[in-house]
């Protein structure tokens, strides 16, 4: 048996000190979501295309019951509005679906992106535009789908 002296209880203390504060932050029971608003790699044109509210998440444009603007949606492109958990997408020019914004992996938010595919920040699955079906990722199931009414320029869930 060794015995423990200072420089091992030391060394142990400073590992628990520091560890346990990591590993509380790797999981938990409950589904996690990072707000993109807060997040400081989100492009430019996230933060600018709609106002934000006090609390920093994504406002409608226009209409106080929409969801934002087509404006907001890149062709080819997502945009998330946090506040409502959904991700806007235009797969091509004038054709917008919408999903749930909620990682099916840990639930995670995903981020709005205008590079073909809907991203997830956590652990780098990637869904479609289309249909929300998992394209890579630790995440196998597709995001839910969400109802949505366009009119004029304006979006709004339905």
């Amino acid at each position: 048996m060794t015995a423990i002296n200072r420089r091992r209880a030391l060394t142990g203390s400073a590992a628990i000190a520091v560890g346990a504060p990591v590993l509380a932050a790797c999981g938990s029971d409950e589904p996690t979501a990072t707000d993109p608003a807060d997040d400081a790699s989100a492009s430019p044109s996230d933060a600018s295309s709609s106002p934000s509210s006090p609390d920093g998440t994504q406002t409608p444009s226009d209409d106080a019951g929409a969801l934002a603007s087509t404006a907001d949606v890149p062709v080819g492109g997502c945009f998330v509005v946090a506040s409502a958990k959904i991700v806007l997408t235009q797969p091509t020019e004038g054709d917008f679906k919408a999903f749930s914004a909620v990682c099916t992996h840990q639930g995670c938010l995903v981020e709005s992106s205008s590079e073909g595919d809907i991203p997830c920040p956590c652990h780098a699955s990637k869904f479609s535009l289309e249909d929300g079906s998992p394209l890579s990722g630790p995440a196998t199931a597709a995001l839910e789908t969400v109802a949505i009414t366009v009119e004029g320029d304006s979006i709004a869930q339905a």
